[in-house]
């Protein structure tokens, strides 16, 4: 091919790709269709140039395009992997861990389902052996939710259901092409009919050595990377390659699924590196990785699309009849999972509820496009499969594909509208018009001013501050008009503003690089599962969102188990230092709140909801100060030393605006400015790393702040402080259970206890012990107990414990009240508490 006309072809492809965009937006059609019809177009019009006698002039073009170098590893080896690692960068897996359930059912369970449906009906027609049509079931069974995504987005949708659908998206096509891989294996070996028992097994195989590849790749990129921290350039290089040499590794090498490992080492690099890389060098990567996956998606449509004709080619009318069998048997599988299984997962507590407009909206959304059609031409490329299965293939994926594409693709926004999900609410509504309102007024007094200060005339002030008090009269109206909105509502809306506000403060310290890129992911999370949270539970659902943020759940248990039993300290460190982090900067935004009420707020919904919601932003501070005092009694050099490193980022970020300020004042040249920022980010490279978290508690300090030990000399207290056993416990963690011997006593350090015995509920917080009554008792019915939050426990074994009667009344005296409070005999506990004195 002429390296000109080569050229020019790519220089066009660009030029459509840049201005599909607009067209499709200006269609209301998915970006996708347009790029699927630009390709098709391009196409037919090269097939017409070359076989018209009208010119030659464009023959060379056409024949450059018809020839293109299309095939299916073009699309697998280079165009895939990248779409498929941008989708894991730019996913918030902590948000996405949520909904695992539904993301995963739609995302494999669905794909399994619709490859055996649309198999399992090829196969009762009797065209293709079994292992042909499963073949066939597992080309067409990934989808391209992208567009109803945008769609979504555009509408205001849920952010829950957005993200399911960006889940589906991130992990049908992995579980889709392993699938893909599994049955052409067995039509090229010419296997037509095992037993899909070894066939299934696997599966497994596929999908783990391929994840487990892509972790070890990504963790080596993310070290090489963290090693090269001045060169950005050099990070980006390197993450560029890492999907590829992962891909590369898993097929070639570990015999495994190559998208899985993509998947796996995108997601590895989602967690790891933004603890390992600077916020810029994280955020530059994320954006080059955009711009690259929306090239790659670009052209994956558009030279897919320059396939059909070919794929079409010799296409019978009775071939079209299959074409519909799979289009019905597709459908009814999806919607099978979506009306069949997900009801049955809400029901159960593990999917979020999905509303029936909305599910309409996913199955008809479910779009095929380029990964299909890539699909199909890797089987009519194959030599080692049947002529009659390559031909069908290519057939009834292509006839699919255009069907959902001009079809579906089409009509899917007259049925988002069709379906009412365009409209607001009646509360968002009515909110709606009295924001309208609000900001009126508001515009109206600041233009008023500005057209003092700028001495306008006041015959054109006068004619538009007429025409603008008509259109706000006219807003008042509608909200004086309109349904009213409750109280309760209104807190509601409030609350949401809140945690919007909150989020918007998250990415105001990011941006100044005040906090690091992880931490500002996970109050970001946090902030989005207010939101959530808020519009489906109200008050008490923001209330169970706030409590949920400050503890912490599984991941903390384990670690925890990890550290107390097998002694491995790394999680365990890591999630403790990354929740003082978190409460911190959760403090740090909720002291801002208030004013956020106050200027914001009051002004739409009014004086009472303002005070409730201050009221409601005081209670969650003061959990976060209790919370983040338990860990500074744990670690008081930790915090401290968190707390100036939040200073000296300040600091840093505040030197570099005055640099700049002097630099556009012209009071520093470009080269003294430069070298003034090459200076700030030594220092602050310096600053970004995060101090080590050591888990020794300092128990001599605990022991000394104890009122149980106060009564004992230094001697002892020094004595006892090496005598105690440090345990770490999670909220939800059993400490103590009804049939386990008693054998040591714990005292609480931080955190609180549950105690259930006979129907009876005690709790227990900080400074206060457990466990003493059953081991002084042991007739007595034993209790269970459980941890109520994170916090540290101080165990004494029952030989020291006696000891520590023995020698401290304080003690004594405790053990007395404890057995009161249980309900236990006056005489007995007064015997109890004095039965080692004896």
């Amino acid at each position: 091919m002429d390296i000109i006309i080569a050229t020019a072809i790519l220089a066009a492809f660009f030029l459509l790709i840049g201005l599909g965009e607009p067209l499709a937006a200006r269609l209301r059609l998915p970006f996708n269709v347009i790029l699927a019809g630009f390709g098709v177009l391009a196409g037919l019009g090269a097939t017409f140039f070359l076989n018209t006698q009208l010119t030659d002039a464009l023959n060379p073009v056409a024949e450059a395009i018809l020839n293109l170098p299309i095939r299916s590893n073009v699309f697998l080896y280079v165009f895939l992997p990248t779409l498929l690692f941008q989708v894991t960068l730019g996913v918030n897996l902590r948000r996405m861990i949520d909904d695992w359930v539904p993301i995963l059912t739609l995302a494999v369970v669905a794909v399994v389902v619709a490859t055996f449906t649309v198999g399992g009906a090829l196969y009762l027609t009797g065209v293709l052996p079994l292992m042909a049509c499963l073949l066939i079931g597992a080309i067409v069974s990934t989808t391209d939710p992208s567009a109803v995504v945008s769609i979504f987005r555009n509408l205001a949708a849920p952010r829950r259901l957005s993200r399911i659908i960006e889940g589906e998206s991130l992990l049908n096509d992995a579980a889709a092409i392993a699938l893909f891989g599994l049955f052409m294996g067995f039509v090229m070996r010419g296997v037509p009919n095992p037993e899909l028992g070894p066939a299934l097994a696997q599966f497994p195989w596929l999908l783990g050595a391929g994840g487990l590849t892509g972790w070890v790749m990504a963790q080596a990129g993310v070290r090489l990377m963290s090693w090269l921290e001045r060169f950005a350039l050099a990070q980006v290089s390197i993450s560029v390659a890492l999907p590829y040499l992962a891909y590369i590794a898993a097929e070639r090498l570990v015999g495994a699924s190559g998208v899985i490992a993509v998947v796996g080492a995108g997601l590895t690099l989602n967690l790891a590196a933004p603890g390992r890389l600077s916020p810029l060098s994280w955020t530059n990567m994320r954006e080059v990785w955009d711009l690259l996956a929306h090239w790659a998606g670009a052209f994956i449509f558009l030279l897919a699309a320059l396939l059909i004709p070919r794929l079409l080619d010799g296409a019978r009318p009775v071939d079209f009849a299959l074409v519909a069998v799979v289009t019905l048997a597709a459908l009814g599988a999806r919607a099978a999972i979506l009306w069949g299984l997900l009801p049955l997962l809400s029901l159960a507590g593990l999917s979020p509820p999905v509303e029936r407009p909305y599910r309409a909206a996913i199955l008809w959304g479910g779009l095929r496009g380029a990964i299909t059609l890539a699909l199909a031409l890797a089987v009519t490329e194959s030599l080692r499969v049947p002529e009659d299965v390559r031909r069908l293939t290519g057939i009834i994926a292509t006839g699919f594909t255009l069907f959902t594409l001009i079809v579906q693709g089409v009509t899917l926004r007259p049925l988002i509208k069709w379906l009412g999900l365009e409209k607001l609410s009646p509360l968002d509504a009515a909110l709606a018009r009295q924001v309208v309102a609000v900001a009126l007024q508001s515009v109206r007094e600041a233009v008023a001013e500005a057209a003092e200060n700028y001495g306008l005339t006041r015959e054109t002030v006068r004619s538009e501050a007429k025409s603008f008090a008509a259109r706000l009269d006219d807003a008042v109206a509608r909200a004086e008009e309109g349904e009213a909105i409750s109280d309760s509502d209104r807190i509601t809306l409030g609350l949401i503003a809140l945690a919007g506000a909150e989020r918007d403060h998250v990415l105001q310290l990011f941006r100044d690089r005040a906090i690091s890129n992880r931490q500002a992911e996970q109050a970001l999370a946090e902030a989005d599962r207010l939101i959530e949270t808020t519009r489906t539970g109200g008050r008490m659902g923001y209330r169970r969102a706030a409590r949920a943020s400050i503890g912490q759940g599984g991941r903390t248990r384990f670690a925890a188990f990890l550290h107390n039993r097998l002694h491995v300290s790394g999680p365990l460190a890591r999630l403790t230092a990354d929740r003082f982090e978190l409460l911190l900067t959760q403090g740090l935004v909720l002291r801002d709140l208030d004013g956020f009420i106050d200027s914001r707020i009051r002004r739409i919904h009014g004086r009472r909801v303002a005070e409730l919601l201050h009221d409601l932003i005081g209670r969650r501070a003061e959990q976060v100060a209790q919370a983040l005092d338990g860990l500074r009694l744990q670690y008081p050099g930790y915090a401290e030393e968190l707390e100036r490193r939040f200073i000296r980022r300040t600091a840093l970020r505040i030197e570099e605006r005055e640099y700049a300020a002097l630099r556009e004042d012209g009071l520093i040249g470009p080269e003294l400015h430069a070298t003034l920022l090459a200076q700030i980010e030594t220092r602050r490279s310096e600053a970004e790393a995060r101090p080590k978290l050591d888990l020794a508690v300092q128990k001599a300090v605990l022991v000394q702040q104890f009122p149980l030990f106060s009564d004992l000399d230094a001697g002892v207290r020094q004595r006892l402080s090496k005598a105690l056993v440090t345990r770490f416990v999670a909220a939800g963690e059993v400490l103590q259970g009804r049939d386990a011997p008693a054998r040591s006593v714990s005292f609480i350090a931080s955190g609180a206890v549950e105690i259930e015995t006979a129907g009876q509920t005690v709790r227990l917080g900080r400074g206060e012990m457990f466990g003493q009554l059953a081991l002084l008792s042991p007739r007595r019915k034993r209790a269970e107990v459980r941890a109520l939050s994170h916090g540290v426990l101080l165990e004494l074994d029952e030989a020291r414990f006696l000891r520590l009667m023995r020698r401290s009344p304080a003690v004594r005296e405790a053990v007395r009240d404890s057995a009161l409070k249980r309900g236990m005999d006056p005489e007995r506990a007064a015997a109890l508490g004095g039965k080692p004195a004896a």
